[in-house]
């Protein structure tokens, strides 16, 4: 099972989305922004790195909220959403060609990566 990060980056009652660009692999899906983990990582160093590589911004990660397991077509990944707060709001999208501030209660209006839905409805019912 592959490890994997997501930022919970909150401003108020919002959370920060991405959407995956054109010629990536689930493109048109929504996500909360990370990705793998690398050997010899921590959660934290590999979402610090992920978020500058993605996004282009500086963050700090905090703790673990909740965790999701899903099994793609390709592979089983252990998905961990952690807190995190970021230093600017001047992005420069990498593998994403849009991001939104979402209200909590508008999650499920959006095409959310299937490990994803979990980590939203947890949001949801008051992390």
């Amino acid at each position: 099972m592959r490890t994997v990060t997501a930022a919970i980056i909150r401003k108020g009652t919002r959370v920060l989305l991405t959407r995956r660009s054109p010629g990536e692999r689930h493109e048109g899906y929504w996500e909360f922004p990370g990705g793998k983990l690398e050997t010899g990582e921590t959660l934290e160093e590999c979402l610090e790195r992920e978020i500058l590589e993605e996004l282009g911004v500086e963050s700090v990660v905090g703790d673990v909220i909740t965790t999701s397991d899903f099994t793609y077509e390709y592979g089983s990944i252990r998905l961990i959403a952690l807190k995190t707060t970021i230093g600017s709001e001047m992005f420069s999208p990498t593998s994403h060609d849009l991001i939104s501030w979402v209200e909590l209660t508008d999650l499920p209006k959006y095409k959310l990566l299937p490990a994803d839905v979990p980590i939203a409805q947890y949001l949801q019912n008051g992390d």
